[in-house]
């Protein structure tokens, strides 16, 4: 496949370009897009074989739902059920923005586009590329990230190309993502609204519009008892090509360990990487170290992260150490992502270690 490549961006936007992807849209094919969260892949929502060509070209688990994505409130009414009051307050709030919701899914919304399920995962994105070209399309654009599955979400085309290139018909090059991690997903189909996925829209956030929220307890806890309620949460993601450990504990213990981990390594000639912060990165001994931002900026680190083990992967770095990050606020977003990234490989310095 001839897969075309455009450059555009937000504050110089060709119509005639996004009326072109949108056409691709229509007639069944793909266009990978930007949004303000990471790259999209999209499809035509209501296309059941536009939905499998999206799986297909991603090599991604038939059971891992895709996200709707539409520009106009009207628009959400003809893909669901119902609409709690509690999505009317988020959207008010949120809406165009990095938040997804969950609904009970209408009948035109096909299963192959669900992943198999009766709910449908709803967003409306701020990107005005992405909000050009989803109205060109029709209005309704399945898209997840646009990468390989199991890889780092693309933040810039260039890994979209390396990804999917050959594989789908267009790629839109918007630029860096704004906020460089995927949207907070919160479940409204059950008897609470429950967060699926954390997000730059935090829990705190989501609690002062609609009150009491729950969190799926394995947003955070690989050994969790209950099995995720999201799907394509159940499958390891994000991960670059070395092998990423996480190291939490105070200050100089961290980095004391990490480089004697280093050390052991190079004698092995092996290629090292660590991801570290603007405080702490000239400390390390690897062969590339990588500041995530500032300390206590976590929403730097999230603009950051995805590009960052992507390019290890460029350096074809083998054994990677990431600093760990605060749990608080977008930083359980972080968390979240990097957890995943690692397999859940943690070493805790001021407890007990987990395997490695």
């Amino acid at each position: 496949m001839d897969t075309k490549i455009i450059r555009m961006d937000e504050e110089n936007i060709d119509m005639q370009t996004v009326k072109m992807a949108g056409n691709i849209i229509k007639s069944g094919g793909l266009v990978a897009f930007p949004t303000e969260t990471v790259y999209g892949l999209g499809g035509d929502a209501l296309n059941s074989s536009s939905s499998k060509k999206i799986y297909a070209a991603k090599g991604r688990p038939p059971d891992n739902p895709l996200i709707i994505h539409i520009v106009e409130m009207s628009a959400l009414s003809q893909i669901v059920r119902k609409i709690p009051k509690a999505a009317y307050q988020l959207a008010e709030k949120y809406w165009p923005g990095p938040l997804t919701m969950i609904f009970e899914k209408a009948d035109c919304v096909p299963l192959e586009t669900t992943g198999g399920l009766n709910t449908v995962a709803v967003r409306m994105p701020s990107n005005q590329i992405a909000r050009e070209f989803i109205r060109e399309a029709g209005g309704y654009v399945a898209a997840p990230s646009a990468n390989r599955s199991g890889r780092p979400s693309p933040t810039v085309a260039k890994y979209v190309i390396e990804d999917l290139f050959g594989r789908i018909d267009m790629i839109i090059d918007g630029g860096q993502a704004d906020i460089g991690l995927e949207s907070t997903i919160i479940d409204l189909t059950g008897t609470s609204p429950m967060i699926l996925r954390p997000g730059y829209i935090t829990e705190e956030m989501l609690r002062q519009v609609i009150g009491d929220v729950e969190a799926d307890q394995t947003i955070m806890d690989d050994h969790a008892a209950q099995a995720p309620k999201a799907p394509g949460m159940k499958y390891k993601h994000y991960a670059p090509k070395g092998n990423l450990i996480i190291v939490e504990g105070e200050g100089r213990q961290v980095s004391t360990y990490i480089n004697e981990k280093l050390s052991a390594f190079h004698k092995e000639g092996k290629r090292t990487g660590v991801i570290a912060t603007d405080e702490t990165a000239a400390g390390y001994l690897a062969d590339s170290v990588k500041s995530a931002g500032e300390q206590g900026r976590e929403e730097q680190t999230a603009k950051c992260l995805f590009r960052i083990l992507r390019e290890f992967d460029d350096e074809g770095i083998e054994i990677i150490y990431a600093e760990g990050f605060k749990q608080k606020g977008v930083g359980q977003a972080v968390m979240n992502r990097l957890l995943k990234a690692a397999g859940h490989q943690v070493v805790r310095l001021s407890g007990e270690n987990s395997s490695m």
